[in-house]
């Protein structure tokens, strides 16, 4: 039975070389690279009395959200080559939705990169990795 592997990329460093350990270390695993739109992020800048329906913003940041994912798809594509992979989207916390996302589909492991933050800024910024080997419900491989 072919090793099915949940990729989370969000365009830093720390992802592509997770990408790369995965493409290298499980040849001949299936990879599904998932791209999460952090909704936290979608009302920047949107003044507090405002709503966001009323300004159309958060289209606006959807729709570029969705196409920032399809770029970071397309430049995978280019990084491994001929290689399949299995491309999904998803909304929300970043760590819940990558452990919620291996809960709800077929996924043996995950294979992510972390920033390698330690001390107070792991503590004031958290740490997306951390959360999800602590909520995953598969073996996660955490690469620096």
């Amino acid at each position: 039975m072919e090793k099915r592997l949940l990729v989370p990329i969000d365009g830093s460093e720390q992802a592509w070389t997770a990408l790369d350990h995965a493409t290298t270390e499980h040849p001949g695993a299936a990879l599904t690279l998932l791209y999460v739109i952090n909704p936290v992020g979608g009302t920047a800048g949107v003044s507090a009395g405002a709503q966001i329906a009323d300004v159309g913003y958060g289209e606006e940041w959807y729709e570029a959200a969705e196409q920032r994912a399809e770029s970071l798809f397309e430049r995978a594509r280019e990084r491994i080559g001929e290689r399949e992979i299995e491309t999904e989207t998803t909304v929300g916390r970043p760590a819940r939705a990558i452990a919620a996302f291996a809960e709800e589909n077929p996924i043996d492991a995950i294979v992510m990169g972390s920033h390698g933050r330690d001390g107070v800024s792991r503590i004031v910024l958290g740490s997306v990795a951390e959360t999800v080997v602590r909520r995953s419900p598969v073996p996660v491989t955490v690469v620096r």
